[in-house]
């Protein structure tokens, strides 16, 4: 193969690789897993159509911004392309953590929207039951240094 051939075959491909690739996806947040059949994503980069964003966090974008009840947060132009939404970059904004792997994206808690806790430093109450059964609160044990174990099966 000739260097300028080589060039141009290497080059192309690069570029492609590049590019946003249209597929789809699974979106953790609170509670829920949204399976998604048509999102972008450009690296480590997520779009989604602004039309699920109320399903996956429950806001709607508005020309006032993303909304959700009383709140609104102003988004830019370059977060909106088309019927696509860049849901990292609004996170990114608004403070929210996320990770993704294998097409999976889970996002945390928004910082806005979690209030009192945030700023308290005290974890809301919560009853579980212990190895013999009896309900256990954790504001029972207020003042005191707690350690809580959690594990899931999945």
């Amino acid at each position: 193969m000739q260097r300028r051939n080589f060039l141009a075959v290497t080059t192309g491909a690069a570029i492609a690789s590049a590019a946003p690739t249209n597929s789809s996806a699974t979106v953790l947040y609170a509670d829920r897993a949204v399976p998604l059949d048509r999102v972008r994503v450009d690296g480590n980069e997520l779009w989604v159509r602004a039309a699920d964003l109320p399903r996956i966090n429950e806001f709607e974008l508005k020309p006032q911004g993303a909304c959700r009840a009383e709140l609104c947060i102003p988004v830019t132009k370059a977060m909106r392309q088309g019927e696509f939404f860049h849901l990292t970059a609004f996170a990114r904004k608004i403070g929210e953590a996320y990770v993704a792997d294998s097409g999976v994206w889970s996002f945390g808690e928004i910082p806005v929207l979690t209030g009192a806790y945030t700023e308290s430093r005290q974890a809301p109450d919560f009853a579980v039951p212990d190895r013999a059964g009896k309900i256990v609160h954790l504001k029972d044990f207020r003042g005191k240094k707690v350690l809580v174990v959690t594990w899931a099966s999945w």
